[in-house]
């Protein structure tokens, strides 16, 4: 079977399923730290994502003036929005007052999947439970998920991610390890047992700290639904290039899941039975 016909084979019988959005892909790309936007949106292409992700605090996404009163191009010129579903973030918040309010901009916007994102300090990046979970309590409080889909980034302690799901998260994000490391999975017990506790419920993604393709497929490999990365790419000698192999990756890696692979064993076990020889 060709690449091509393994990955239709995957959309068809095997799509990412959020809310009523339908994806052939499984790797949700960001939108930072490139050199150009026209590299991004070449990594975005080489990616074949379906969804990539934008702050709302940082970028401008619509046409601003500039000071000699023409035009600036907002990053939105480089997005193909007929492909690519937008996933605007509240990268920036430190409360959940803060994104509350961005959550309201993305809505005045007209958009309905979006990105929680409270952070606990700027070193380490990492989110804050606390307030993480009370942005989620106080949007679902007066939206509904129809009105608003909520996918949530959060530490990989499998309490605040089961806390999370009873508040009304349309979809749980677990660091592997703090956002633009590229350390990959540093908890592998911790982001399974939030795997085996929440799949099913509503999609696990892992979101952060992958940086490579070998990181990838041992997500997807654990049963994660999905991947969330922007720095293995943008900070890539080839950031194209790496886009197009991790999103190989990410295939490998959910095919090995659905497939099921042997289990480890101390000692070894004859390929070919003693007996034949």
């Amino acid at each position: 079977m060709q690449d091509n016909e393994i990955e239709e084979n995957l959309s068809k019988h095997d799509p990412l399923i959020l809310g009523n959005l339908k994806l052939n892909s499984r790797m949700i790309v960001g939108t930072g730290k490139y050199a150009t936007l026209d590299l991004m949106k070449k990594c975005h292409e080489a990616s074949r994502t379906q969804m990539v992700t934008v702050a709302l605090r940082r970028v401008p996404l619509n046409n601003i003036d500039n000071a000699e009163g023409g035009k600036i191009q907002s990053i939105l010129h480089y997005i193909d929005t007929e492909k690519i579903t937008l996933l605007p973030n509240t990268a920036g918040a430190f409360s959940a007052e803060e994104a509350v309010r961005l959550a309201k901009m993305a809505m005045a916007m007209g958009m309905k999947f979006l990105k929680i994102e409270v952070m606990g300090d700027t070193k380490t990046l990492l989110p804050d439970p606390v307030e993480t979970l009370r942005t989620v309590e106080l949007l679902r409080n007066k939206y509904t998920k129809d009105d608003l889909f909520l996918m949530v980034y959060t530490s990989d302690d499998p309490i605040i991610a089961l806390k999370l799901l009873k508040a009304g998260a349309d979809c749980v994000m677990p660091a592997g390890s703090p956002i633009g490391s590229g350390r990959g999975i540093q908890n592998k017990s911790n982001i399974k047992m939030i795997i085996d506790l929440i799949k099913g419920e509503v999609p696990v993604i892992i979101d952060a700290g992958i940086g490579s393709p070998a990181d990838a497929a041992l997500a997807m490999e654990m049963g994660a639904d999905a991947i969330l990365l922007n720095t293995a790419i943008a900070k890539a000698q080839n950031p194209v290039t790496m886009a197009g192999a991790i999103r190989y990756a990410t295939i490998a890696g959910r095919l090995s899941y659905m497939s099921g692979r042997i289990p480890k064993k101390l000692y070894a076990s004859a390929s070919s039975p003693i007996l034949d020889f």
